[in-house]
Formats: structure tokens, sequence, C-alpha cells
């Protein structure tokens, strides 16, 4: 028996899921850490803390399986981070994560000038704080000895390749989140290194997304049981993994995921070029990107709004639960109450870190559950929008594969349903980006010859159709809904 090692580290936690080759998962692992917020733009996390959870959850996982049976370990890796290192790939910052917003108007700055533009035709990437482009137009002039002292600019998944096997890789995935890479040529972009003040030899050699990497330090390999000679499959973005891993691998398919935040993304044989510069276009493999939009608002403004008004913690199964219960007992359309989700501003698709969110409508039938009611049809309204863009951009949505916290309650796949008018299907994969990871390096080893391949590894499940008797009501709210933000910026 075989088996693969899929990681992923995320912003809130890093997993690790063993599956055999036929991708049923058999030992998992999972650690947590916390974010760091000196400022209320700021948004950190301790690259060491992260690495060292990426430690734990391989030994978690090793314990549990023959080590001599590790065929590979691949990896999954969140956007849009960075961190300054020095010559020995020591940090001289915390990573900088993608909710981090100290960069706004630096973005601003640049967004709107034809070298923005044109950065955005070539990279794919919407010009937006979370970018490292951005990052690193801040450091330049608010951590100047910082941003002269670094020997590299690097994302989490780097900092562990460095500090695994000594050498600084970056897969196409992750550099095409950077805002950095030309996703047409492969290869950095000279207007937005030029924008952000580096040059190329400051950033890490560019390998595709299968590319393997063996020679695993003494150090590591006594410490995991395991031969220096692993394969290490270097991976992809969290976003194109949980893409894969959800199953959404036929043409037209779209993967939407709430947890946090939340995204809607297809997957494409070539970059989807927005003119209006609302959708992200990163590369998957030679031929295969994802499309598609992030949102900043999802699970994290149901937490708020639970915590803050209904003293109630949605980390607790019985009380997510409860709230979602009382909230679907409220009619659709909640009486008139409509929910612009913009708490935390917002990327796709307005990309505005200022935008603010808006109860629209509130009368004295509204009780907290209209309100929270609001809020989930809000989140899928948000979701819809970028869907519609999507397909306005390029082309009908196929099936639509749904993963994320939020599958955890089957009144909220159902709402969801409803106001999309569309069937959302949810496979066995639960860790979507581990899942996809996992596929990944099969692929890159040579124990499955492409992605169709791996089709039947997480077939579905559960299916949502729509009730369309609502749709009236859902259409008339969305309506009011996408005239908000312009309304009352």
């Amino acid at each position: 028996m075989k088996y693969i090692l899929g990681i992923d580290i995320g912003t809130t936690n890093t997993k690790a899921v063993a599956y055999d080759l036929q991708g049923k998962p058999v030992a998992q692992a999972n650690s947590t850490y916390p974010f760091i917020s000196e400022h209320e733009r700021f948004h950190e996390l301790d690259p060491r803390a992260l690495f060292n959870a990426v430690i734990d959850v391989m030994k978690g996982v090793l314990d549990k399986i023959p080590p001599e049976q590790l065929a590979g370990v691949s990896f999954s890796s969140a956007m849009h981070g960075l961190i300054a290192v020095d010559d020995k790939g020591e940090p001289l910052t915390n990573m900088i994560t993608w909710a981090d917003l100290r960069s706004h108007e630096y973005a601003m700055r640049l967004k709107d000038t034809d070298v923005g533009h044109k950065i955005y035709e070539r990279t794919g990437t919407p010009i937006h704080a979370m970018s490292p482009l951005c990052k690193l137009m801040w450091m330049k002039e608010n951590l100047t000895e910082v941003f002269n002292k670094a020997h590299k600019f690097i994302s989490i998944k780097e900092y562990v390749f460095y500090h695994f096997f000594g050498e600084f890789v970056i897969d196409h995935s992750i550099a095409s989140s950077t805002g950095l890479f030309d996703i047409y040529e492969l290869d950095w972009n000279k207007d937005a290194l030029n924008a952000a003040g580096v040059t190329a030899n400051r950033l890490s050699a560019l390998v595709k997304t299968t590319h393997v990497v063996t020679g695993l330090s003494a150090r590591y390999a006594e410490m995991f049981g395991i031969s220096g000679d692993t394969p290490f499959i270097i991976g992809a973005s969290d976003g194109c993994l949980a893409h894969i891993g959800s199953n959404a691998l036929g043409k037209g398919d779209v993967s939407l995921t709430i947890g946090t935040s939340g995204a809607v993304r297809m997957m494409v044989d070539k970059p989807a070029y927005d003119p209006k510069e609302r959708i992200f276009n990163y590369v998957l493999m030679d031929n295969a990107y994802l499309s598609g939009g992030p949102l900043n608002n999802g699970g994290n403004v149901m937490q708020w709004f639970a915590k803050g008004f209904l003293q109630k913690d949605f980390s607790a199964t019985e009380e997510f639960s409860d709230c979602i219960a009382e909230a679907c007992a409220i009619s659709p359309g909640a009486d008139g109450l409509i929910f612009l989700p913009y708490i935390y501003g917002e990327r796709a698709p307005v990309w505005d870190a200022d935008a603010k969110g808006i109860f629209y409508g509130v009368s004295s039938v509204h009780t907290s559950a209209h309100f929270m009611r609001a809020i989930m049809e809000g989140i899928s309204f948000a979701l819809l929008e970028i869907l519609s863009i999507m397909e306005e951009t390029i082309g009908t949505a196929a099936n639509i594969y749904a993963s994320g916290g939020f599958i955890r309650s089957e009144k909220w796949k159902q709402l969801l349903a409803d106001v999309l008018g569309r069937t959302i299907c949810v496979t066995h994969a639960e860790d979507s980006s581990a899942a996809g990871a996992g596929m990944l390096g099969m692929l890159a080893l040579g124990f499955k010859k492409d992605l169709d391949e791996m089709r039947e590894f997480f077939s579905v499940k559960e299916t949502f159709e729509p009730d369309l008797n609502d749709r009236d009501v859902y259409l008339k709210n969305y309506k009011i809904y996408s005239e908000l933000y312009l309304r009352f910026k």
C-alpha cells in the first residue's frame, strides 16, 4: 500500500491528510495558530509557528502510517502572503497575510493608472492590498531598512521548502497570485517588478506545480522517520487545489467555497481577461487556469454577528446549528431586510478595502433571526454576483460543487441553492485543498495520467435542488442588493 500526504497550510490552521492511491483518506492531523493584529488593518502570522505546524501535522500523520509506504508529500498553501527573509532564510518580518490592508493606499495609487491596467492584464491579479505587489510597495516606503536588508521576499510554502531543502522555489500557482507574475510568459513581469521596486533575483526560482524536490535535510528526515529521497511535490495554491479537490474537473464546472471567507472559481484553458478587472486568473498547470472571485466576507460575518449581538460562538456546533435553524425559520427575503456583507471591506467584484456593510430596509418587525437570515442571503447574493460575472466573461456554468465550513449545515446549503437558482453538489472530500494537493501529487509522481482519472475519488454524496417558488423574492432583493454599493459608496 502506498500513500500520498496532502498538506494544506492555511491562515488559521494547517492540515495533513494521508490518501491511498484511490483517494481514500486514511489518517489526518491538524494544528492551529493565532492571527497577530497590532493595528486594525494589520493581519500577520508568525512564519515560525506555521513551519512548526507543518512539522507537527506531518509527524501526527506519519505516526499513523508505515513511513516506508509514504510515496510522496504534496503541498497546498494560502495565497498572497509575504515574508521578508535574510540570506539564511530567517524571517525579518512576520508573514503579512491576504487579509492585511495596510497597503490599500498604494493599491489605489496604482490601480487606475495605465501601468496598473497593464499589470492586471498580464498578471491576472486585481490591484488590491491583498497582493504581494502592493505589500512590497508599502514595505519599501515604511520598512525601508528591512526592505533593503531582505535577501528574498517569499510566501509560507517557499519558507517551508527552503528550510527542508535549502533552496528558494515558488510554483506557478502561488506566483500567479502575487501580482508580479506574467501568466502568459510564465515569468516575473517587468512592469510589476518596477512598481514593487524589486528585481527578479530577490524572488524565488519559478517551477511548475508538479515540480518534485528530493534531498530532505538529514535533520528532518530523521525527525519524520522517512528517507531523504522521499519526493516532495511543491503543489499549488489552496484555491486552485480546493477546486480540483471539490471534483470540479469538467468544462464549466464551478467550485464554491464558504469558510471564513468565500470564493467562486471556474477552470479554463486560457486566462479569462475581464476589461472591468473584477476577477482573478491563477495558473494551475499547463493549459489549466482558475478564473473567479474571492470574498473577504463569509462565515466571519456570521461569527461577528453571532458573537457581538447574540453572545453565541459559531465554533460550537450546537450554537451554529441553532442560529442557522432560527434564521431559516424566517421566510425567504427576510421580510425586506437586505444585507450588503462588506463588513471587512471587499475583494471581488468591487476590490475596495474601504467598502462598508449595510443593513437596508430595517423595520420594527425585524428580529435577530431576520438579521441572521439577511446575512446568509447577503453572502449568497455576493456569490451569485461573482458567478454572474464569470458567466458574462467566460461562459455558462455547468455543475456547482460546494466546500468549506458552511457545508456542515443542510439548511445553509439549501438556502444557497435557492438563491443561486442552481443545483449544489457536495462530494465526499472533507478537506478539499488537502485532497487537491494529494491528487496533484499522484499526477506529479505518475500514479495517475491526468485529473480526469481521479474524478471517481470524491463522488457526489448529496445534491440540493433549488426551490424556485421563492425565486421572484430573491431576484427582487438581489436587484436592490446589486445597487447598494454604488448608491452608498
